[in-house]
């Protein structure tokens, strides 16, 4: 699935106008740099239903030098190969791996684990970086913002299942068997299936573009 040029552009635009506002001393580049944060907002409603001041509040929460997000998955397998799911409960209780935004004062690496035990009520640990995706060339759906998916490789440790505000179900999967309601903003087949032949073969170069 690849994203449409418009989005592509409006986004480049955002991001240059979030920069040049961060960086920029000249009260008249400040209009121009305003004008083009207004330009993208006008871009993006025109093309979606979402009205043109929601997007302009949106860029306005965004601020200094503009860099892709950080999205930290977890793939937790248990002694019987499988890997754990949950529903997330903000996207119509669709399954993905456990995981979200990348939290700050923690590392990637803990981030994960703290993602599983609040989501999933198990407890994990890390075994390796296994993925460095970018959002747009994976494939998801479209998303206004950039955005960087590190996905890691993790053992059962022990807890039991356990929702949460977040997650309405959690469960396991065998290879081949994964539901077919997938969040997939969050994560996709393909994603989940690379993590099978990562637990398979922990030996395996960390994945890149």
């Amino acid at each position: 699935m690849s994203e449409p040029h418009w989005l592509t552009l409006s986004r480049e635009l955002q991001a240059i106008a979030q920069t040049g506002l961060a960086f920029t001393q000249d009260p008249y580049d400040r209009e121009r740099y305003e004008a083009l944060t207004a330009l993208a907002a006008r871009m993006l409603a025109a093309r979606t239903a979402t009205p043109v001041a929601e997007i302009t509040a949106l860029f306005r929460g965004e601020s200094g030098y503009a860099t892709p997000k950080v999205d930290v998955r977890a793939a937790v397998f248990d002694d019987r190969g499988r890997v754990l799911l949950v529903r997330e409960a903000m996207d119509h209780d669709r399954w993905t791996l456990p995981g979200g935004w990348q939290d700050v004062n923690v590392t990637a690496a803990e981030n994960a684990v703290k993602e599983v035990r609040e989501e999933s009520g198990y407890e994990a640990r890390v075994v390796k970086l296994a993925a460095v995706w970018d959002r747009t060339r994976q494939g998801h759906p479209p998303s206004v913002f950039a955005s960087l998916k590190l996905f890691f490789l993790c053992e059962l440790t022990g807890g039991e299942a356990r929702t949460s505000l977040e997650t309405t179900e959690v469960d396991w999967f065998e290879r081949g068997a994964l539901p077919a309601d997938l969040s997939l903003g969050r994560v996709l087949p393909a994603q989940i299936e690379r993590m099978f032949e990562h637990a398979a073969n922990p030996g395996l170069a960390t994945d890149f573009e």
